[in-house]
């Protein structure tokens, strides 16, 4: 009785254990193939419980998620012949897991990667050699990665994979060419400073050139103002002074004597040196001359005159005539009232 109970127990066993070999769980994450003697039999796509053959056949998992790529820098010529290192990257998931193990065996993901490595690599060199290196840094990116993206995924299609996105990380020069493209940069810079620079100085002579003759135009028209006004003002003063003579013309040479006074003698030190016969300072000897003439207040108002502008150029033409002179200080010639 005891043999058959531990019989039983040992046949119990390895039906528990025939049982538990021959089930399987796939979860969502997963897809599963049963293979047996390397042969597919069975696909499981969907999250669930599957069975198989005990010890015959096997089952191999694959990740059903999106999965990343980073693919190795590459050196691209675009069509101006200005070198770039790209550094693309991909998201792709098994989408036939039939033609997936086909395609790598049981190699798996690693073999599927190197090979979509070089077929990312082989459409990033023929799409971005296809434009300019303009065009690769300027917003047409999006567009040339979807363009990768379409062309990638008919060659990943024989991987029974799918292309989900490609992108470019990083896209540089090469570092022998980073201090020419640096300089050429610097250049342009430079040139654009110095048109600017340019046109504010032709646009300030302009402002200056136009504010210069408006300040001659201006000076002009007020000196134009003033010697009307100053016209105006020597007719008025002749005018003046022509109605005085007529009212009374010997005053009128004494006012004018008295004048002249004032012009050839300033300061206090002024010398000046005058022949003995002149009548410039009649006026000053209480209505005779120097000699007991009668004093004549139309010569007295001529020789003013003439007293006044021999005056202004020191009276010395009259001493180099070889005259007598005398000399008279204004010690002698009390100031005019």
């Amino acid at each position: 009785m005891r043999r058959s109970a531990t019989i039983a127990l040992v046949t119990l066993g390895v039906l528990l254990v025939l049982l538990l070999s021959s089930v399987f769980v796939v979860d969502e994450r997963q897809k599963a193939l049963v293979l047996q003697f390397g042969q597919i039999r069975q696909v499981r796509e969907e999250p669930g419980i599957g069975f198989k053959i005990p010890f015959i056949q096997d089952v191999v998992y694959y990740d059903d998620r999106i999965l990343g790529l980073d693919t190795d820098e590459i050196e691209v010529t675009p069509s101006d012949d200005r070198r770039l290192i790209v550094d693309a990257f991909a998201r792709y998931r098994i989408a036939d897991v039939v033609r997936f193990r086909q395609a790598v065996g049981a190699a798996g993901i690693p073999l599927a990667e190197d090979r979509l490595s070089g077929i990312l690599n082989a459409q990033v060199r023929e799409v971005l050699g296809s434009v300019t290196s303009d065009t690769i840094l300027s917003a047409d990116r999006r567009a040339l990665m979807t363009r990768i993206t379409e062309a990638a995924q008919v060659d990943a299609a024989d991987l029974g994979l799918a292309i989900v996105d490609v992108r470019l990380k990083t896209t540089n020069l090469p570092e022998q060419n980073l201090a020419a493209t640096f300089q050429l940069m610097r250049s342009d810079r430079e040139r654009e400073a110095a048109d600017e620079r340019a046109r504010g100085a032709e646009a300030a002579q302009r402002v200056r050139a136009l504010a210069d003759r408006t300040a001659v135009e201006t000076r002009s028209e007020s000196e134009r103002d003033a010697q009307v006004t100053r016209g105006e003002a020597d007719a008025e003063a002749n005018r003046v002074f022509a109605e005085a003579y007529g009212a009374d013309p010997e005053f009128f040479q004494f006012y004018r004597s008295m004048q002249a006074y004032l012009r050839a003698l300033p300061g206090s030190n002024s010398t000046m040196v005058l022949t003995p016969d002149n009548a410039f300072f009649d006026y000053l000897y209480g209505g005779a001359g120097r000699d007991g003439v009668p004093f004549s207040p139309a010569a007295s108002g001529a020789a003013g005159a003439a007293g006044g502008a021999g005056a202004g150029a020191g009276a010395e033409p009259a001493a180099a005539a070889g005259a007598d002179t005398v000399e008279v200080t204004p010690a002698e010639a009390p100031a005019a009232p």
